[in-house]
């Protein structure tokens, strides 16, 4: 398949889902707003994955590209192709969709469990009943018309969404790796300051490798269920 990524700014690239397109002989192609805001041709790419980013959804006027791409991505969830999104990659599916993108009441930065919500509903991504994830978010978001909930956690009651059977937005990073999360703990350290949900530096870096590998598992797990055969019919 030919997946397009989106990424914003240079320091929240693809992480392990690199790892798993490489090992799954996919092509990869890439749209760097931060060096120069060119879109695919939609006919082109067969999956779309779009990265986060410390701007927000609503920071038209000091990211003009931020217009065109929301429109793409609309265009792009009518077609029925694969579509992630990471982050700021889901709050700008939401917004395209005609959902509220705001400030969550809490930020929520480092390792914090999630639970599912979906509560057993078929045809739905089965997230784990809990598992702590990595976190690096202030945002969050409504649901768009027709979406189902995944996964919440105390301080955030949108954490997950699926629409259909080819769009799922997370606001959490299972892509997260040792070198991604020191490259965020670096470019966003003036974010790491004392709340409730908001852990330093240190305790981030202090992760053991298993609970990278936990996570990593997960995103592999999401992308076979949104790569699939099923999922890939516009």
């Amino acid at each position: 398949m030919h997946i397009q990524v989106f990424q914003h700014v240079s320091f929240e690239g693809l992480g392990y889902i690199e790892h798993y397109l490489n090992q799954a002989q996919h092509q990869i192609s890439y749209s760097e707003f931060f060096a120069s805001p060119c879109l695919p041709s939609l006919e082109h790419i067969d999956a779309l994955i779009i990265m986060g980013g410390p701007m927000s959804a609503h920071d038209h006027a000091e990211y003009p590209w931020l217009r065109d791409e929301i429109e793409f991505i609309r265009r792009f969830a009518a077609t029925g192709k694969p579509m992630l999104g990471i982050y700021l990659g889901a709050q700008l599916i939401a917004n395209a969709l005609a959902a509220d993108v705001y400030a969550n009441p809490e930020k929520e930065i480092g390792w914090h469990p999630i639970s599912t919500s979906n509560h057993g509903k078929d045809q739905v991504f089965q997230f784990p009943s809990c598992i702590e994830v990595f976190h690096w978010h202030g945002e969050t978001f409504s649901l768009p018309q027709g979406a189902i909930c995944l996964a919440h956690s105390q301080g955030c009651a949108q954490q997950a969404f699926q629409l259909g059977r080819h769009i799922i937005g997370l606001q959490f990073h299972l892509e997260a790796t040792q070198q991604t999360a020191k490259a965020l703990a670096s470019h966003c350290q003036a974010e790491l300051v004392k709340g409730r949900y908001i852990q330093s530096a240190a305790e981030i870096m202090a992760a053991a490798p298993e609970r990278y590998a936990a996570i990593n598992q997960l995103m592999s797990e999401v992308l076979d269920y949104l790569l699939a055969p099923e999922s890939c019919q516009a």
